[in-house]
C-alpha cells in the first residue's frame, strides 16, 4: 500500500531552497518516490491551516519512506532545506 510523505513549507529565502530543490528529485526517485503535488494553488476550506507551498510525495509503501526520510542522502538534502524554509513534515499510510 502507498504511503505519502506531506511536507508544508514557509519559505525565507527561495535562492537556497532551490539548492534544496536541485538535489532533492533525484534522491526521492532512488527511494521509488514520486512527486505528486509540489506548491501550486490551495485553498483552506475549513479551519485555520494557511499552507505557503504544499508538496506531496508518494512512496511504494510505509517503511520506503520512512528510509528515504532517515537517509544518508536526504539528511543532506534535508540541511539544504532548513537554509530556505521552515517545514512541517509528515509521513502517512494510504489506503
Amino acid at each position: 500500500m502507498p504511503a505519502y510523505a506531506i511536507l508544508d513549507l514557509k519559505v525565507f529565502n527561495k535562492e537556497k531552497l532551490q539548492e534544496y530543490k536541485n538535489v532533492a528529485p533525484e534522491i526521492i526517485k532512488k527511494f521509488g518516490g514520486k512527486i505528486i503535488i509540489r506548491g501550486g494553488e490551495s485553498n483552506t476550506v475549513e479551519g485555520n491551516w494557511n499552507p505557503e507551498r504544499i508538496v506531496m510525495i508518494e512512496f511504494p509503501n510505509y517503511e520506503t519512506a520512512n528510509n528515504w526520510w532517515n537517509s544518508d542522502e536526504y539528511k543532506i538534502a534535508t540541511e539544504l532545506r532548513k537554509k530556505g524554509a521552515d517545514t512541517n513534515v509528515i509521513i502517512v499510510d494510504g489506503v
